[in-house]
């Protein structure tokens, strides 16, 4: 369990006050995520993690496909609650995981490891590292990581907080020790507020 850090009170005080559409990063539909998620043709038996996915509708949209074994870590409880509420009975199908990422200990080996706008918000080399050092462990070998970030021509903060922006070209040599890049975009993310945020959206695969 991830002890009440400053970075946890914060998220708990988001998803403890705003509505689902009341913050810039909702999407009704994950296209780009799934998009990504299904070319990557893994068995709907696959474990399938999205980090800090905790108020991400990733888990409806990825249930909805069939896919068996889908696990969902977010540092606030209250973005895991609210998700669980919408899903009522489908809640018993997926794996929900209260912890700060760079705290995470896996409990077994993904095949997917999805991140939409998690891995931007560290800042520090020491919990950057250590986050790449978490997906190098907690992936299948063949497995897949799929990471958005803000781009370089994305904002410089998010919900108050500063980010770090990466290219694809910064994004693939962070994770260069253990991952062959797959493929890179970048989007245009549309927030509630009809302001545009550029993303940097890449695949790869697990050595």
């Amino acid at each position: 369990m991830t002890m009440s850090t400053p970075e946890k009170q914060h998220w708990e005080n988001v998803y403890g006050t705003k509505a689902e559409d009341d913050v810039s990063w909702f999407q009704s539909y994950p296209k780009t995520s799934m998009d990504f998620v299904e070319s990557l043709q893994v068995d709907l038996s696959a474990n399938i993690i999205d980090i800090g996915g905790g108020d991400s509708r990733l888990v409806d949209a990825l249930l909805d496909k069939g896919y068996q074994n889908i696990w969902v870590l977010d540092i606030s409880a209250a973005s895991i609650e609210k998700t669980q509420k919408r899903l009522g009975a489908k809640v018993a199908n997926v794996h929900w995981i209260v912890s700060d990422v760079t705290e995470f200990v896996p409990p077994v080996k993904y095949h997917v490891w999805h991140d939409r706008a998690a891995f931007h918000f560290l800042t520090t080399e020491d919990k950057i590292a250590g986050y790449v050092s978490i997906a190098e462990k907690a992936i299948h070998s063949g497995g897949y990581l799929v990471l958005g970030t803000f781009s370089e021509n994305g904002p410089t903060k998010c919900s108050g907080l500063e980010i770090k922006q990466y290219s694809e070209a910064s994004m693939a040599t962070r994770f260069a020790d253990s991952f062959e890049k797959l493929r890179c975009i970048t989007e245009d993310h549309q927030t509630p507020f009809n302001t545009t945020q550029n993303f940097t959206f890449c695949s790869f695969r697990r050595r």
